[in-house]
């Protein structure tokens, strides 16, 4: 058997390769509170895309070490299935978005479709990274790089929480009148008394802090404000149906210091779960915004 191992190096490393990426896909893949993907079906597509992608991995290394560096072309291929595969996630869910009674938005499904896509191209670096060290050194070397590599993505495979970024804080829901307050930040104007009385009853506050000044940019991000609204209200429920805006969870700036006050009428009235939720809830990419690095100086460059 070891004797065969030595003499089939390539095919060996392919199967390493594959199997490594394969095992990659999968721990990245998971059903959460989301339930997306969906199952079984929606892991069944991601893990037909990742045997594919640990495949084409794989095979590039031993075309590289053979010098056909024009079958390597191939990847670029790949490049192109998977910004399908993205554009697949973003058609998807912006049609149910519709559906929900509060929405991801765009920012937030944008970011989702990008997570599928960049990790495909983690599970092809895990197979490349299993299959040249399978395939140079000796199969059980191969491993030990599979298993790196898996550990390498994993880590990658997630970003920052809201906890990163600001300090969740309880605060009172009261009402002046018809204007509704989270603390001191005004929130919306409230008309119907059977509405007042829900909100008295039903109504939960949170206010988040931002930690400086480019935390304080991506929390007054709309799209990042619409996604903490979406989660808390999927863990949590939302105490209202079709055709009660007066009922929406929302999200309000404070403009002076930049802090967010947070509304929302939850099925589960539990303000220390509703702020385990906020501080755990992802920043999203495309909200990130970094004002400290710009360059104010006379002679700085434009960005590039």
């Amino acid at each position: 058997m070891l004797h065969w191992m030595a003499e089939q190096k390539y095919t060996v490393g392919i199967i390493l390769g594959v199997l490594f990426g394969l095992g990659a896909r999968i721990s990245m893949l998971q059903t959460d509170y989301r339930q997306y993907p969906t199952y079984p079906h929606g892991k069944i597509i991601h893990v037909a895309l990742g045997v594919i992608a640990a495949g084409l991995g794989s095979v590039a290394v031993p075309s590289l070490l053979d010098k056909n560096y024009t079958a390597v072309t191939f990847l670029t291929v790949a490049a192109q299935q998977f910004r399908d595969v993205r554009n697949m996630e973003r058609q998807t869910l912006s049609k149910i978005d519709s559906m929900e009674l509060v929405p991801r938005g765009a920012t937030y499904i944008e970011g989702i479709a990008m997570v599928f896509e960049g990790r495909n191209y983690m599970v092809i670096f895990t197979s490349f990274v299993a299959a040249l060290f399978s395939i140079i050194l000796t199969w059980y070397w191969g491993i030990v790089a599979g298993i790196v590599a898996i550990l390498v993505t994993n880590h990658f495979k997630s970003g920052k929480s809201i906890s990163h970024i600001a300090d969740v804080q309880k605060a009172e829901v009261r009402m002046d009148g018809p204007n509704l307050f989270v603390n001191d930040i005004y929130m919306m104007n409230v008309g119907l008394d059977d509405t007042r009385n829900t909100i008295r009853e039903r109504g939960l506050g949170l206010i988040l802090v931002p930690k400086n000044q480019n935390c304080r940019v991506t929390l007054a991000n709309i799209g990042q404000r619409q996604a903490l609204l979406h989660d808390i209200s999927t863990i949590m429920g939302v105490y209202r149906d079709e055709g009660e805006p007066s009922l929406l969870p929302l999200a309000k700036l404070d403009m002076s210091d930049g802090r967010l006050g947070i509304f929302l009428l939850p099925q589960i009235l539990n303000a220390d779960q509703a702020r385990k939720v906020i501080m755990q809830s992802p920043v999203l990419e495309s909200a990130v915004r970094m004002p400290s690095e710009a360059d104010l100086s006379p002679s700085g460059k434009e960005g590039a």
